[in-house]
């Protein structure tokens, strides 16, 4: 199916240049002079990386018919990372390599939603903020306060990231799903 590049929406699948993507954000242009244009950034199935792509107002754009499901993160084991359906309990199993940068993330219960294309999963997407108990963290120096200084902690999932120095061991904070930084105590 084609739409005219001025309908493309954000979370969109659409296939260009040969290559599937997912519209992350658009943007309608109207220079002072010449036509306008629909500047669209779109994010690579197969690569993973984000690139601007330059639509003419008036050009089509192939739609990829694609599903998202609702999935709970179940647990990890030598055979992959499985996930659960919570309306009909079937479990979905994906492999390391598919699962990247989100497996230092991942708890149990965690909601996500996965894209899938012709019914093969494409892309997985966590909740904005996760909330994670910190494990280790070395103490905070009395003084050491006259700047946002920061520390390095270690997470219940193995994720070492920077937070204040109030922050101790045992203590819940919420953590930054896209850049994996401290936002918050929990």
């Amino acid at each position: 199916m084609a739409i005219v590049a001025t309908q493309l929406k954000r979370g969109q699948c659409i296939s260009y240049n040969n290559e599937l993507g997912i519209v992350t954000g658009t943007e309608h242009r109207t220079p002072g002079k010449g036509n306008a244009l629909v500047m669209a950034t779109i994010r690579s199935f197969k690569t993973g990386k984000t690139k601007d792509i330059r639509f003419a107002s008036s050009d089509k754009v192939d739609i990829v018919q694609s599903e998202r499901q609702k999935l709970e993160f179940s647990y990890q084991d030598q055979t992959g990372y499985h996930f659960m359906d919570t309306s009909t309990y079937d479990t979905v199993t994906f492999q390391e390599e598919f699962i990247e940068d989100s497996k230092d993330l991942l708890i149990d219960g965690l909601p996500v939603e996965v894209l899938f294309v012709d019914g093969k999963a494409v892309t997985i997407e966590l909740p904005p903020n996760i909330e994670l108990e910190v494990t280790e963290s070395a103490p905070g120096v009395k003084g050491d306060t006259a700047t946002a200084a920061t520390k390095e902690a270690t997470v219940q999932t193995g994720l070492r990231l920077q937070v204040p120095l109030f922050i101790n061991p045992g203590d819940r904070i919420r953590v930054s799903t896209e850049d994996k930084k401290y936002v918050s105590r929990a």
